[in-house]
């Protein structure tokens, strides 16, 4: 009898210790069910059964979801944290759970959320995001969830949607995103064409409107007159050599990035040289040359035309110049490799080395004496050949399209290029400027 009552005991010990005191656990229609919703719970509290496969801890007081917060319990099928104060969903929350079907994270804060939380939850059927504060989605953030058929994202603060962020989704028959501030740019005008041609449900679709801009406001995704939307294009070019011009050791090498598209573009240099990386996201100097900020005048002059200027250009600003543009529709990027030589030295760098090899090859390089088409983006290459006497012997060479003449650098004073370029800094560029004769685009 004793030993019956210490058996007994042990029993009701081992089971208070797998349900958190705050909690109800137990078994229903085949399920390990633990309802912990109502408590005023601030954290999720340990001592779970590892075979729970239910788990509500709705109408709680939890502010956010740790790394491993459900690592207690990886059978996880149900998963419901509504009406909480959840602000942020840390890396490593949820991925334990890959046996989860549904989750609610409804009615919460969550302007926060690490998705790639997402990317183990393969057999999630049901997402219910909706009544947050998200204002972004990933394009990918939906890759793995095969299996998802019902997702909710309304009452939240999106501006807009990657294109085929629900490309993933093959199995999806509901969607509700109605009730958030879309800006109607260009980068959501897919999302019209795809909700017209989905198979998938999308309740209130009137209510799935635009916010700005103000022409456009109130007007449902749906419904979207067509707009003006072309992705990025790129042209680098750089300045023509005149009859009898002299490149001499200290002359200002000027590069001009022709970009379209629309919406406009953004201008981005990226600058490797054998000092290291710089980044230009935006000019650094003003219509007159002068600098923005504060400090000296850069060494780098970016222009907002496009134009990139480089005084007294010498061995340490060899390199790549690459010049990119980006806009909802995508991006585009165009780039030129320069090297300085001096005629009948064995001193120069890798550039020039790299540049007489594949010429020697045949491949990939053009000489003044041979034209060879481009092999790849990278061998698109100017050796300029400075005199040792500062003369009137230069040479230049790039990579390029067969049938065009290879183009050299202007050696004008910066006081001259600084005047033709406001000259023309407040009306489009004339043909002459960004055309100019003789001269050639580096290859994209």
């Amino acid at each position: 009898m004793q030993e019956l009552c210490l058996l007994c005991w042990a029993v009701l010990l081992g089971l208070g210790q797998a349900c958190p005191e705050p909690c109800d656990c137990g078994e229903k229609y085949g399920f390990q069910i633990a309802d912990c919703a109502y408590r005023d719970l601030e954290a999720v509290p340990p001592g779970f059964l590892a075979n729970v496969t239910t788990l509500s801890l709705s109408a709680n007081r939890l502010p956010s979801l740790p790394e491993g917060a459900f690592k207690e319990v990886p059978l996880l099928q149900s998963l419901w944290l509504a009406h909480n104060e959840i602000r942020t969903v840390a890396a490593g929350a949820l991925t334990s759970l890959g046996h989860l079907k549904s989750l609610d994270l409804s009615h919460n804060f969550i302007s926060d959320f690490a998705w790639s939380n997402l990317r183990n939850l393969s057999a999630l059927q049901l997402l219910k995001m909706d009544s947050n504060e998200l204002t972004f989605i990933p394009r990918d953030a939906f890759l793995s969830l095969r299996a998802l058929s019902s997702l909710q994202l309304q009452h939240n603060c999106l501006h807009t949607l990657a294109e085929g962020t629900f490309a993933p989704l093959t199995v999806l028959s509901h969607l509700q995103i109605n009730n958030n501030p879309f800006r109607c740019t260009c980068g959501i005008v897919w999302f019209k064409t795809w909700a017209l041609t989905t198979a998938a449900s999308i309740p209130e679709q009137d209510n799935v409107t635009c916010t700005s801009p103000d022409a456009l406001k109130g007007t449902p995704l749906t419904r979207l007159p067509p707009l003006p939307c072309s992705p990025p294009s790129v042209q680098l070019t750089y300045q023509p050599s005149q009859d009898g011009a002299e490149l001499r050791p200290g002359f200002m090498l000027a590069l001009y990035c022709h970009v379209e598209g629309q919406p406009a573009p953004r201008l981005h240099w990226h600058i490797q040289t054998p000092g290291g990386t710089v980044e230009i996201t935006g000019p650094n100097v003003g219509a007159d040359g002068h600098a923005l900020a504060a400090s000296s005048r850069p060494r780098f002059q970016a222009f907002a035309n496009g134009s990139l200027f480089i005084p007294d250009f010498g061995k340490p600003e060899e390199g790549t110049y690459s010049c990119l543009a980006t806009n909802e529709l995508g991006s585009a990027e165009s780039s030129v490799n320069v090297a300085l030589a001096t005629p009948g030295e064995g001193g120069e760098d890798v550039l020039g080395r790299r540049f007489h090899g594949k010429a020697a090859e045949g491949k990939g390089c053009y000489t003044v004496d041979n034209e060879v088409q481009p092999s790849d983006p990278e061998d698109n290459v100017v050796i300029i050949y400075l005199s040792r006497n500062g003369g009137r012997e230069a040479a230049e060479a790039r990579g390029g399209v067969s049938g065009q003449q290879p183009p050299g650098l202007l050696p004008l004073g910066q006081s001259l290029l600084l005047l033709l370029l406001t000259s023309f800094w407040f009306r489009p560029h004339p043909p002459e400027l960004q055309q100019p004769q003789g001269l050639l685009d580096a290859s994209p």
